[in-house]
């Protein structure tokens, strides 16, 4: 059984409306310009793979009609079932031109996070980046390396497996990516691209390093820009946000569903899929740069206790994702996927030799009893760790204590008659290592990955996506998604009146909550 959202604080579902809202990481007009980014570089010395000038040209001087067009898709913050439940919605069903599932980025900050889920997503094909431990903005280097660690001791995510970061709330300064660079990082991913790409001052560059400095948030983070931080080879992978009819004064970045079209009072879907097919076709009929749905899953949780979810936005979110698809060489992906293809271009009729795109399964024998973040292995294997404020499951032991940024790694709390679990070594995958036994259950030469992906086609392949949104209307019913790690996909029930307190308290904490705005 998983952690769920029954055995949650009820703290957690009083406040987690406030939180998301707080979370939304949302712009309201250009947050760079050329003059505030005094932004300089020489292309004849700053060369891929590990140096790249921003730009609005495709890398590696390919034409933008032999460039895919990808849309990137990223969930911030905590990783729980109904969360992992919020992104397959829009993704379980879908197909990448070469056959492949979408993979996506999660930033995840641990607070309220079930490790084991983490490491389920991770083995399932998905990039699990680092969003600080307690969700704090300009974040310290505890905060930064913590999260790294507890990943990698708890979830089982290899080091250098875990590459990019992203603060919370959007909220950095130059001394936040000087710690993401001595941490070793590969990319951040924390500006926007605030500028409609038919604007001759565009800020959407394709991800470039920092070996010039930033050349994003530059009106909003005056302590980067012209020339800082110069930082070599570490990415910088813009936000790119959607912008409704008023262009540079309507952008729209973080969940732009939840936001009003237009200048307009309340949301209006069907304004907001005008807006997001408009932006999609201005970035696919210029440069091609990436255009990204950056989300909060919480908002859409529709199995969430207490959380009403708009059918329809849901059903918008898949319509334009069924229509994008119905583009040529369009690829929904990860921030990593994203990355390898820009440091080794290629045009579409090569996509086949891109092994990010690919989908490489694990192959462990379904009756093999190792807790290894596939369900079929790991079944009765996890480790409940029942903490009070956040309880969590994981393949790795539980701590004594739970973690924190001066403390991201507790000594193991072992059972009485149990001995302690063992940590992934640096030399072993993650499916393949059998943390109670402490071995890899293979070696280099016969650990097998077996690669699903079919040959693209001469024109970047006929394409598969779609099938989840159907017609956008108030009557039309979704085709069902399949839960992660689940076949039910429901909540266990809690016990009688259980919903009820949580009810009061979400709105006790609603009618506190306006006391105190009224006092501001």
């Amino acid at each position: 059984m998983r952690l769920t959202t029954a055995i949650l604080p009820l703290t957690l579902f009083a406040l987690s409306p406030l939180l998301a809202f707080a979370q939304d990481g949302g712009i309201t007009g250009a947050t760079s310009s050329p003059a505030a980014a005094g932004y300089s570089c020489d292309a004849t010395k700053c060369k891929l793979p590990n140096c790249a000038c921003a730009s609005t040209s495709p890398p590696g001087g390919i034409s933008p009609s032999d460039t895919p067009q990808f849309i990137v898709f990223t969930a911030d913050d905590a990783v729980q079932s109904y969360t992992l439940d919020a992104v397959n919605q829009f993704l379980a069903q879908r197909k990448n031109p070469n056959g492949c599932p979408p993979k996506m980025t999660y930033f995840t900050s641990l607070n309220y996070t079930n490790y084991t889920l983490v490491t389920d997503w991770y083995v399932a094909g998905n990039e699990i980046a680092d969003h600080t431990m307690t969700h704090v903005g300009t974040p310290d280097m505890d905060e930064i390396n913590g999260n790294l660690i507890a990943l990698n001791a708890l979830a089982g995510i290899p080091l250098a497996s875990i590459q990019g970061f992203r603060a919370p709330y959007l909220d950095y300064d130059a001394q936040t990516l000087k710690n993401i660079a001595a941490a070793e990082f590969t990319y951040d991913s924390s500006s926007a691209a605030s500028v409609p790409v038919t604007d001759p001052d565009t800020d959407a560059y394709w991800p470039y390093t920092l070996d010039n400095g930033m050349a994003n948030n530059c009106l909003t983070n005056t302590d980067t820009c012209k020339g800082q931080p110069v930082l070599p080879g570490l990415w910088e992978i813009p936000m790119y946000a959607f912008f409704d009819e008023r262009g540079v004064d309507g952008p729209h970045l973080m969940d732009p569903w939840l936001d009003a079209a237009n200048g307009a009072n309340s949301v209006n879907n069907s304004a907001t899929l005008a807006y997001m097919k408009s932006t999609f076709t201005d970035h696919y009929n210029n440069n091609r740069q990436p255009i990204g749905l950056y989300t909060h899953p919480i908002h859409l949780a529709a199995n969430y206790p207490g959380l009403v979810v708009d059918p329809d936005m849901i059903s918008m979110i898949n319509a334009f994702l069924d229509w994008a698809q119905e583009q040529q060489n369009v690829w929904i992906v990860s921030n990593e996927q994203l990355l390898a293809w820009v440091r080794n271009p290629v045009p579409v009729s090569q996509l086949d030799t891109v092994d990010a795109l690919k989908c490489s399964t694990p192959q462990v024998s379904a009756t093999q009893q190792i807790c290894n973040g596939i369900p079929q292995n790991e079944n009765g294997l996890l480790s409940h760790c029942d903490f009070s404020d956040f309880p969590f499951y994981t393949c790795y032991g539980c701590p004594q204590v739970t973690p924190e940024p001066g403390n991201p790694n507790p000594p193991q709390a072992i059972p009485t008659g149990g001995q302690a679990r063992f940590r992934l070594p640096s030399n072993c995958s993650t499916p393949f290592w059998d943390p109670i036994a402490g071995n890899c259950i293979c070696n280099s030469s016969t650990c097998a990955f077996v690669d699903d992906s079919r040959p693209i086609g001469a024109n970047g392949a006929n394409l598969t996506g779609g099938g989840t949104g159907g017609a956008f209307d108030s009557s039309a019913s979704a085709t069902p998604y399949v839960p992660f790690n689940g076949s039910n996909g429901g909540i266990p029930t809690l016990p009688h009146g259980v919903w009820t307190s949580v009810i009061v308290a979400c709105l006790g904490v609603f009618l506190g909550s306006l006391t105190l705005f009224a006092r501001l």
